[in-house]
């Protein structure tokens, strides 16, 4: 069965997930703006949804069509093979969003395309009422443009919750943006990583469950597990894969240190439930005090700043210290994730790369540097 996928990300990580999907083995990959698409069977949705460090979540594309009147929208979702997918008792909400489109109306464009999948299904299963008891099939649509696109999600909740952060310290980095810092930042298995701010860690976690080729998602469930269509033993040969590529015996190591005790708390708690607690040593520390013992290292964080948790004044002073505190030296490599665009006049330097990614709605820039 060849199925269509699509996976929806933050804007600056369409690359990120396609060269992730590629060493997956994942066929027909192509890049659009803040979504990547690619297809595959059951067994390339169970690993994406396993093995994936970027995406938000993966979505069957169910179909596409034109509407510019409710009518059309109607026809066009009646048409659709909802049947493959939802059986007599499954659930099945409609959500999502319409740009630049005649129909502008989201809670309108809800109720027709969930009436044209009941008429649809009414005529494949004969029955007049769906209980809705069964396995969810949540229904996304997306109208841009006059263009619907409409979707399975296959993930239940974002694939950005891992199931190791059960709580979190003062606005956290999510999991996948902490994740895509790493891939940007070049981390290696042999790298020792450092976070002078890491908060809950996050950043930390997930640099070493990349290095160290742990899947992600291993430890949680997806939505499509219950789907009569999938049969269990896809999940588990994937699982059993994901498992079979760790690496157990890597130079990897890191390093986080934070002011507030509370945090590192949290941090340690949350590496422990990532089952790399032993990969990963916390220190209570100010940055001012910011002295690392080896003579290589990948520093990566996302310091506070206005937006956040500090006023911009207070930001602003950090950015200063920071750029004492993180000399330019032989064997280092700096990433700082920061709204600000005069970060590099606070820090003291230009760098040498820069890349615009999205913390959750704030527009930011990674700030690079690694020459000597």
């Amino acid at each position: 069965m060849n199925i269509q996928f699509v996976i929806p990300c933050l804007l600056g990580l369409e690359k990120p997930i396609a060269d992730e999907l590629r060493a997956l083995e994942v066929q027909s990959v192509v890049c659009e703006n803040g979504r990547v698409l690619f297809s595959g069977d059951f067994g390339t949705l169970a690993r994406v949804n396993i093995c994936s460090r970027f995406a938000e979540r993966v979505q069957i594309l169910v179909g596409t069509f034109a509407a510019k009147s409710f009518e059309e929208l109607f026809q066009g979702t009646k048409a659709l093979p909802w049947e493959d997918w939802i059986d007599s008792r499954d659930a099945f909400p409609v959500k999502g969003y319409s740009l630049n489109s005649t129909l502008f109306s989201v809670s309108d464009c809800q109720s027709i395309i969930k009436k044209a999948v009941v008429e649809r299904l009414k005529s494949k299963y004969s029955i007049s009422w769906f209980e809705e008891t069964g396995a969810t099939h949540q229904i996304q649509f997306s109208i841009m443009k006059d263009q619907v696109s409409l979707l399975l999600d296959t993930s239940g909740a974002g694939l950005h919750k891992r199931g190791y952060r059960l709580e979190a310290g003062g606005a956290p980095i999510k999991e996948t943006l902490a994740a895509s810092l790493c891939f940007f930042s070049r981390l290696r298995e042999y790298h020792t990583l450092y976070d002078p701010m890491c908060g809950s860690g996050t950043i930390l976690i997930e640099g070493a469950l990349m290095a160290n080729n742990i899947a992600p998602g291993k430890n949680r469930h997806f939505s499509a597990e219950r789907w009569e269509q999938i049969p269990e033993s896809v999940w588990t040969q994937e699982r059993e894969r994901a498992v079979s590529l760790e690496k157990h015996d890597t130079p990897f190591a890191a390093f986080g240190s934070d002011i507030d005790s509370s945090a590192l708390e949290l941090a340690k708690s949350n590496a422990e439930r990532a089952g790399v607690a032993h990969l990963i040593t916390f220190a209570r520390r100010d940055l001012r005090d910011f002295a690392p013992q080896t003579e290589r290292g990948t520093l990566i964080c996302n310091p506070p700043y206005g937006e956040r948790l500090l006023d911009v004044k207070a930001a602003e002073d950090l950015y200063r210290l920071m750029g004492t505190r993180f000399e330019q030296r032989r064997g280092w490599s700096y990433s700082i994730i920061s709204p600000s665009d005069d970060f590099e006049v606070f820090f003291g330097r230009k760098a040498d790369k820069r890349r615009k990614l999205y913390n959750g709605m704030i527009k930011c820039q990674v700030y690079m540097y690694f020459k000597a």
